[in-house]
């Protein structure tokens, strides 16, 4: 019998929405990829060329952005000043360090949690999540306070402790959705060919948790890369991060926008060579746990 094409029927309505869809993923996307284009063509401008922008309502006149002699001085600027790689060393430190606490003691965190009873147990959860709700202001005096009286001030370590503190609520109530996806007859298969509880999350657990681990993992490094409040406050010139830099170019005097934009522009490269590593595994990890009916 020959095959036949079927067509599937889809409704004026239908076909109005996945239209309407179309156009706002557009829309998104022009929205969040325009100023990161702007910003790096902005890299290569003078002063005066980076506000050679359209108007508003004067898109036919967009070559105007495009008008101008490419100049590389804010890079070769940024590389010949050796307290910039200094800096970018810190901030890939103390975020890679916040991100490795954090999916380390995290998942131990979450297995507990998702594997054992225990009286209370909802109530911990809770609250290790709220403190994650709390705005970082509110803990800011506190925690200097603290870090003064231990001496970390202005150190790398209590830089590191300083973003894990925020980073580790959320990686324990992003893990523990995780391991509850994966079956505990697993536990029990292990436990009858002889292993342990410590076996049992090593062996078993986190690998098939490893896209729940990657995105945990880059999500939680991302916060801490971004961040500018603790680093503003809690560190000095030994242990600065490359995001407090950036607020060394706006002066009361004026604003250097081509080495502002080439900065920002270089603190792009990390995140997205990160992002490359474990692209694999961040589909994996997003729909993890996700029952298909």
């Amino acid at each position: 019998m020959a095959s036949r094409d079927v067509v599937q029927y889809r409704s004026p309505q239908k076909r109005i929405l996945d239209a309407a869809v179309v156009v706002f993923l557009v829309f998104f996307t022009v929205w969040t990829v325009l100023p990161l284009f702007v910003m790096f063509v902005s890299s290569f401008k003078d002063l005066l060329a980076a506000f050679q922008l359209p108007g508003v309502g004067k898109w036919g006149d967009i070559g105007v952005f495009f008008e101008f002699t490419p100049t590389f001085k804010h890079y070769v600027g940024l590389f010949a000043d050796l307290k910039f790689g200094t800096y970018l060393a810190h901030s890939l430190v103390a975020a890679g360090g916040s991100a490795v606490i954090s999916v380390v003691f995290g998942s131990m965190a979450a297995y507990s949690l998702s594997r054992i009873n225990f009286r209370g147990k909802n109530d911990l959860f809770f609250w290790i999540i709220s403190t994650r709700m709390a705005p970082v202001v509110a803990v800011l005096v506190p925690l200097y306070a603290i870090f003064r009286s231990a001496g970390l001030i202005g150190t790398l370590p209590g830089l590191i402790l300083a973003y894990t503190t925020f980073n580790l609520p959320f990686a324990i109530w992003t893990l523990r959705s995780v391991i509850e996806g994966i079956p505990k007859e697993l536990d029990e298969a292990a436990m009858i060919d002889g292993a342990n509880t410590w076996q049992i999350l090593t062996k078993v657990i986190l690998p098939l948790a490893r896209p729940g681990l990657a995105v945990t993992a880059i999500l939680t490094w991302v916060f801490a890369w971004n961040e500018y409040l603790f680093a503003a406050t809690l560190t000095s010139v030994h242990a600065r991060t490359i995001t407090t830099v950036l607020a060394e170019y706006v002066t009361v005097t004026g604003t250097n926008w081509g080495r502002l934009a080439a900065t920002a522009t270089l603190t792009l490269v990390p995140a997205l060579l990160f992002l490359g590593l474990v692209q694999r595994h961040i589909v994996a990890g997003l729909t993890f746990g996700a029952v298909k009916e």
